[in-house]
């Protein structure tokens, strides 16, 4: 069920064909807005922008940003300078919330198809003394990758019966390798010895200590741990994987019906999942979790797995442009024609 906050474009957004179980008209602050939803559950937030006051004002939104899921969120803007000019749109997509457009038909739009950083990445302005006015003491939430002297180190771990770790940590090495140095470590198994990679390197728990130490000079460490807990104090993130399929969740759930639970606030990844946005929602929904991302099914074979690229830049490896360019048509409605 969504939620819908309007003021100016009431008329509208009610024109909206989608369930609502709470609606809010008038005006309201950014602390208003929080208190009220901060321990509700919804799909979908769509806030007209006229409806927060203050909303203009870049900091108002990074409140929000800060308390609620603004994955969640569909911001509908107005023509105003302010907020159609670059600096702000950029910051907006600095605080990850990448669902904007300036009319009903771009709310119907994203509602269905929402954006990911690919989408808006040519609004992003990476700009240091841009990004430097938030101030140390209230950091954004979009950490892009910086390269260092010290590997950062990518777990990927099964949550559900083979829901690809071994597969993923080969396609993901792959792409990243095209802007970054990359080395694959499998735990206590044997199966990187198929894909014929001298930087893909199977190893005991024991020893990802040592190997850590002796790839730090890289700048992406990936780790299959495979379904094991151990070695994760040397992993800087791990992605949970779950297939979401009927039978591996029914599987899953049977040894542990609140095993979900345990995951929650970490990053869960569908893999091979073939569901819309729409029943992510639906997931996220029915098991009470948050979902970091929804992978498609990858195909090994390929030079280029451009479906990966949207996963990589939520992590923050915004560098994986190959020279192709795509389009999307419309922008969103972002721009009037």
């Amino acid at each position: 069920m969504n939620v819908i906050i309007a003021n100016q474009y009431r008329d509208a957004l009610a024109t909206l064909e989608i369930d609502v179980i709470k609606k809010l008209e008038g005006e309201f602050s950014v602390e208003e807005i929080i208190e009220t939803f901060k321990n509700f559950f919804f799909q979908r937030m769509i806030l007209d922008i006229t409806a927060l006051k203050n909303g203009k004002d870049i900091k108002t939104l990074q409140k929000l940003s800060l308390a609620l899921d603004v994955d969640k969120l569909i911001l509908l803007l107005d023509n105003s300078p302010e907020v159609t000019s670059p600096e702000f749109l950029s910051d907006l997509i600095s605080m990850r919330i990448y669902n904007f457009t300036m009319n009903i038909e771009g709310v119907n739009y994203l509602y269905n198809n929402p954006n990911s950083y690919r989408d808006v990445a040519q609004y992003h302005q990476l700009d240091t003394n841009h990004d430097a006015t938030y101030g140390a003491s209230e950091p954004t939430q979009t950490v892009v990758y910086q390269q260092s002297s010290t590997a950062r180190v990518i777990g990927l771990k099964n949550v559900t019966d083979g829901a690809g770790s071994t597969t993923l940590a080969y396609i993901m090495k792959k792409q990243l390798e095209r802007n970054y140095s990359v080395v694959a470590l499998e735990l206590d198994k044997r199966d990187f010895m198929y894909f014929s990679d001298k930087d893909m390197i199977s190893i005991s728990s024991a020893e990802l200590g040592n190997y850590i130490a002796k790839y730090s000079s890289k700048d992406v460490i990936i780790v299959d741990i495979n379904g094991k807990s151990t070695g994760e104090n040397f992993i800087n993130e791990i992605l949970y994987l779950i297939e979401p399929s009927k039978l591996k969740l029914n599987q899953l759930l049977a040894r542990n019906p609140r095993i979900l639970s345990n995951y929650k606030g970490k990053k869960i990844v569908l893999n091979k999942s073939l569901l819309s946005s729409h029943d992510v929602l639906d997931f996220e929904y029915e098991t009470n979790s948050k979902i970091f991302y929804s992978l498609p099914p990858l195909y090994d074979q390929e030079n280029n797995n451009r479906s990966l690229d949207g996963l990589l830049a939520k992590l923050g490896f915004v560098k994986q442009n190959s020279g192709e360019t795509e389009e999307k048509k419309g922008i969103l409605g972002m721009f009037k024609q």
